[in-house]
């Protein structure tokens, strides 16, 4: 591990500088803190390293790792009052339950099967979350935060009363019949309900609907007439440097050095800007509320969240594996990598660090900085937490302008405009009404739109049902294209049956099956009975082609094959693999339906049975 000292030394040093202003970034972004970002990129790069299956991977908390965790924390506030503290231990053990689903992936060894997930899916939801941060970010970047609006948070007082008075009723009840005693009870703590508990529920009604992309866009006229030009200008400094000092030179991280230069500006002019979130001193604690106030019915809601999430980041920690590899010409271990980012977010999670993945430019900037082995992102996480002890008051005085500069960069970069410029060109090949449509394009922006003003996890399920039932349909139609059901010599003959005597081709109906054969093809083979001729008294199955049958097309086949048998027809099956003949052996095809002197290998041998049985 010390052969390449040197080189990761510089590398683990490079990227974890990169990885410090992304991580208080996506800290920010999360609703949890630039703390929660920074303990994230800790101890995920170190761990995720330390037992990973990628030498020079750098981990950490991910824009797309960012946005989902954004809606989970959300979600899990406002079933919570808007209390973090009573919400804390909720959302930790959905984070940590999505890190031990990715070491349960990389146990069960899935992590060859990420790879099947489509591409439009990835790229609808890419581009998702490119829209989400820079929608969500044009709020802290101009300065308006909707909670410190007093004439705004004003308008929710009415419904922030009925929201008290809802749930003392609730508490009140609690598992029993409602009745009048409770509604008496709830009138009398009504009246000693403390202005100061309404103003706060007003506040956190407030800022529920102000946020996302709905909210955020349902607010901006009103947030553009409440600029705080001086947030505005630090924001837009922030992006010009990004871009501009890139034109310079790719040598010193752009993002850091915005970081800096900005936010040295505003703290050494003294200039009244909105300082983040207070990093606290000294080493992070463990959560172990986590599992003493742990609660099956709390977190069950949100399982599928965590799989999800787990789902997403092994994704974006295999691609990144992938461009490694690339690079230094190596072979990662992709379940191996799935437990080591599992095994990372776990204890992030723990620790109270939002969850992250592999992150591609800071992985790429290791290897480009001579990092070569695991101690590289080991060394980045050790950097951030050195940072964090020795400078966490320092970087309390951050303004949050920068952040939101930063992350619009990050959100614009996370588009995939690839995808994006692909739509034109994409074949159109399903048809509603007039309409020709490419499948790709209306899954991609189906994911994209739902993602963005809807739900993350529900868009990406809907995506993927999407993909497969059109996926389905394309095979089904192209083996029922291929497997036309026509008497020889009508049929175009495959090569090795154009020596068919013609004395008994007219006693032979072939079959051939082109394809797997599964519930989406079954069609052409359910017609196969009513359209043999008469004169056939043999039905050749050639399944030389058919790589995989699954029940449905099991089960008609059988079908099939018992109805020709009942009348008369002998059967003979040709070039049978080993998929299909287990199947077919396990419902006893063989030998009750079709004698094994009838299943040939190939139809040479098959064809000098014809000729000696007619």
């Amino acid at each position: 591990m010390f052969k390449h000292l040197k080189g990761d030394l510089f590398g683990g040093l490079t990227a974890g500088i990169v990885a410090l202003p992304l991580a208080l970034a996506f800290g920010v972004s999360s609703g949890l803190g630039p703390t929660a970002g920074l303990y994230g990129a800790i101890f995920i790069s170190f761990f995720a390293a330390l037992f990973g299956g990628t030498n020079t991977q750098i981990s950490g908390p991910t824009a797309p790792m960012t946005a989902v965790s954004m809606v989970v924390i959300a979600g899990i506030m406002a079933t919570n009052d808007g209390n973090l503290d009573k919400a804390l231990p909720v959302i930790l053990a959905v984070f940590l339950l999505a890190g031990l689903l990715q070491i349960v992936l990389g146990f069960l060894k899935l992590g060859v099967y990420i790879k099947y997930i489509p591409y439009p899916v990835v790229s609808g939801f890419m581009t998702a979350i490119g829209v989400i941060i820079l929608i969500t970010q044009i709020l802290p970047a101009i300065g308006y935060y909707p909670k410190q609006d007093n004439a705004y948070v004003a308008d929710f007082t009415q419904k922030a009363e009925a929201e008290l008075l809802a749930k003392t009723l609730k508490d009140n009840q609690g598992e029993n019949l409602l009745t009048i005693n409770h509604f008496k009870q709830t009138i009398e703590e009504a009246a000693v309900i403390a202005p100061t508990d309404i103003a706060k529920e007003a506040q956190n009604l407030a800022g529920k609907n102000a946020s996302g992309v709905i909210g955020t866009i349902k607010i901006l006229p009103r947030a553009l007439q409440h600029i705080n030009w001086l947030e505005f200008g630090l924001a837009l400094a922030t992006i010009a440097i990004i871009y501009g000092f890139k034109k310079i030179t790719t040598a010193v991280p752009s993002t850091l050095v915005a970081l800096i230069v900005v936010s040295g500006v505003a703290v050494g002019f003294g200039l009244p800007y909105i300082p983040i979130q207070e990093i606290p001193a000294g080493l992070p604690t463990p959560h172990f509320e986590i599992f003493s106030q742990f609660s099956f019915s709390a977190i069950s809601p949100y399982i599928f969240t965590a799989l999800t999430l787990a789902l997403l980041g092994a994704i974006d920690s295999l691609l990144t594996s992938v461009v490694a590899d690339n690079m230094t010409n190596t072979k990662h271990k992709p379940n191996k990598e799935l437990m080591g980012q599992g095994i990372g977010n776990t204890i992030g999670a723990l620790f109270g660090g939002i969850p992250g993945a592999g992150a591609t430019i800071r992985t790429v900037i290791n290897i480009k900085s001579g990092g070569k082995t695991r101690l590289s992102g080991m060394i980045a996480g050790i950097l951030l937490l050195i940072i964090l002890l020795a400078l966490g008051p320092v970087a309390s005085k951050i303004p949050a302008a920068v952040l939101a500069g930063i992350l619009v960069t990050v959100g614009i970069g996370v588009i995939d405009y690839k995808g994006l410029k692909a739509i034109p060109y994409l074949p159109k090949d399903i048809k509603l009404g007039p309409i020709r449509l490419s499948s790709e394009m209306v899954i991609m922006l189906v994911v994209m739109v739902l993602s963005s003003v809807w739900n993350l996890v529900y868009a990406v399920g809907i995506g993927l049902v999407m993909a497969s039932l059109i996926f389905m349909k394309k095979i089904g139609d192209l083996t029922a294209k291929n497997s036309v059901v026509k008497q020889l010599p009508l049929e175009e003959a495959w090569e090795d049956e154009q020596q068919i005597p013609t004395e008994i081709d007219q006693k032979i109906f072939i079959k051939h099956i082109n394809g797997p054969l599964f519930f989406g093809s079954t069609n052409e083979i359910q017609q196969l009975s009513a359209q043999i001729p008469e004169t056939a008294n043999i039905v050749v199955f050639r399944m030389d082609r058919m790589p995989y049958l699954d029940k449905s097309g099991l089960n008609v086949l059988e079908d099939v094959m018992l109805n020709l048998t009942t009348n008369g027809v002998k059967l003979a099956v040709v070039g049978l693999r080993e998929q299909p003949k287990l199947m077919m052996e396990k419902i006893n095809i063989f030998p009750e339906l079709v004698p094994d002197a009838q299943v040939f290998p190939n139809f040479e041998t098959c064809l000098t049975w014809l000729k000696t049985e007619l």
